[in-house]
């Protein structure tokens, strides 16, 4: 997505970043909107933690500029940067009350002690730690010492918070809730948040843009359902949640559609055409488990024999897994390769339609498949 230059709150321009003769961070230009949360995702070694670290000053960069609100970051130390970070640890002071945390940064910058205490009290009632002002970190849970951080990080009202994997101490019920209220406070406060995470649901909750890493490079940026519903690259797809991907030729180019011969998947292809190639052309078809149909018979008229149809394969049921609120089957197709398809469980306590080892069709719309060229 191409913003207005006006409009770009960080820009970060040609940033590369090496240590020897690796380079972490290659040649990345980024521009975010002020007051949005832009979160980096990526998985161990792509490059996000270390391109967070630059806009807090704590690495310099070996080439490139980062610009915050119009102003060069280049010669300004981490100390005097309109910038705080919020570190995964939390690094709370276990000696200090939560009110003594959150006033730390405060008391250094010798604000008058009026002035702490009101600020204070104001942030820890919007992270909702008003009455815990007296307690040790030891005194609290996992989720309440995420939230002193979290004061401690916003109390200096600074115009960029950059977080890194905020939420990973959490347990699951618990982040899931938590990144509700990081976006509640950050609407409340206005302050542009930048999150660094791996885990793809959090990045996707609360992200309202998303930049996905891949060997120091930015593979694609775009919001939630651009990155899940059009990814660019096999990566993105791969990395963004699940996905059956086969490759093949495309055997016939129309105005708005592509048919593609995939020997992978065992049957022809049609899909809406959203790349362009050539017939002939090399491509990979992506197709995301809940956007398959599963049935003991082909729907339409007449049973046509696997390959003589379009989008239709039929399989061996091999596994079943219950989540819930979802089942996941895995189905042997009669190429060999195996396809993930997933049911949500609509009817409380229903019977289970199809068992393991049952013959089975996967079927899709021509709108599911995203073909991709590289």
């Amino acid at each position: 997505m191409k913003l207005d230059p006006d409009s770009a709150y960080v820009r970060i321009a040609n940033l590369t970043k090496r240590f020897g003769d690796f380079v972490a961070v290659d040649d990345v230009s980024l521009d975010i909107r002020r007051g949005e949360i832009f979160c980096l995702l990526g998985g161990s070694g792509s490059g996000k933690t270390t391109l967070l670290r630059m806009l807090a000053g704590f690495e310099s960069p070996s080439a490139g500029t980062i610009r915050i609100d119009g102003a060069d970051m280049s010669a300004i130390p981490p100390y005097e940067r309109p910038v705080n970070m919020m570190f995964q640890s939390y690094a709370l002071f276990p000696h200090m009350s939560v009110e003594r945390n959150v006033a730390f940064g405060l008391e250094q910058e010798g604000v008058g002690r009026e002035q702490i205490r009101r600020q204070v009290g104001e942030i820890l009632d919007i992270v909702k730690m008003g009455g815990f002002g007296a307690r040790k970190p030891h005194q609290l849970s996992g989720g309440q010492r995420q939230r002193v951080a979290l004061a401690r990080a916003l109390v200096k009202r600074p115009k960029l918070l950059l977080l890194d994997e905020p939420l990973a101490a959490l347990d699951k019920k618990l982040r899931e809730h938590t990144q509700f209220e990081l976006i509640n406070i950050q609407q409340r406060l206005g302050v542009t948040f930048i999150v660094v995470t791996h885990d793809q649901e959090e990045a996707m909750t609360l992200g309202t843009r998303l930049g996905v890493m891949n060997h120091g490079k930015i593979a694609q940026i775009g919001t939630p359902s651009d990155i899940y519903e059009s990814p660019a690259t096999r990566f993105v797809a791969d990395f963004i949640g699940s996905v059956n991907m086969f490759e093949g030729r495309v055997s016939d180019d129309g105005a708005d559609y592509l048919r593609i011969q995939c020997g992978e998947l065992g049957c022809t292809v049609r899909a809406e055409r959203t790349v362009s190639c050539t017939r002939g052309a090399t491509v990979w078809t992506a197709i995301r488990p809940e956007k398959i149909n599963i049935s003991r018979q082909p729907f339409g008229a007449g049973a046509p024999q696997a390959g003589s149809a379009e989008n239709l394969v039929r399989g061996t049921v091999r596994e079943i897994a219950y989540m819930g609120d979802m089942s996941i089957y895995l189905v042997q197709i009669d190429s060999g390769r195996m396809m993930r398809v997933t049911l949500p469980n609509i009817m409380r306590g229903a019977e289970r339609p199809i068992a393991r080892e049952e013959s089975v069709w996967l079927s899709w719309h021509g709108s599911s498949p995203v073909i991709l060229t590289e």
